[in-house]
């Protein structure tokens, strides 16, 4: 019962008191032996975690700036405001952050595909129910019409 009392009741009194007395644990243990090791043996424990976050931080910082060179791409073909947060991220990473390959590829393919649209005969294809060869046909025997009365002119 007093134990119960005593542990129900001696947090809030502690708190109460503010922690005026320190409880000191029997046998202070550094943190090597605490965890089985021995002093150098925590050192190089230390230095290893250490190392092995800067390589997660970079590897993390590359994955950070190509994801911003994707976005930028798209901002890009897309003409939308470019944003400061990419940028920065890009230039942080300071290896040369590339384009996936596919990525790469399928842009390309786009890039092809608006330049057959934005050609005449692009636009054309657009419009609906126009016969291509009837219009080539059109537009040879306007030719040959000119042609013709280019050569009455020299002619007259």
């Amino acid at each position: 019962m007093a134990f119960m009392v005593k542990h129900v009741v001696g947090g809030h009194l502690k708190n109460l008191t503010g922690g005026l007395t320190e409880e000191k644990p029997e046998g202070e243990k550094s943190e090597a032996a605490a965890k089985g090791m021995t002093q150098e043996e925590f050192e190089q424990y230390q230095q290893q975690l250490e190392e092995e976050k800067e390589e997660r931080d970079a590897n993390f910082a590359q994955k950070k700036a190509e994801r911003a060179t994707v976005r930028s791409h798209f901002r890009d073909k897309y003409r939308l405001p470019k944003n400061e947060v990419d940028d920065t991220q890009i230039q942080a990473a300071r290896d040369d952050v590339e384009l996936p390959t596919e990525l790469a590829k399928m842009i390309a393919q786009d890039n092809q595909e608006e330049e057959q649209k934005q050609s005449v005969l692009g636009q054309l294809t657009n419009i609906q129910n126009v016969d291509m060869g009837h219009l080539k046909d059109k537009a040879q025997a306007t030719l040959e019409d000119l042609k013709n009365s280019a050569e009455k002119c020299c002619v007259m």
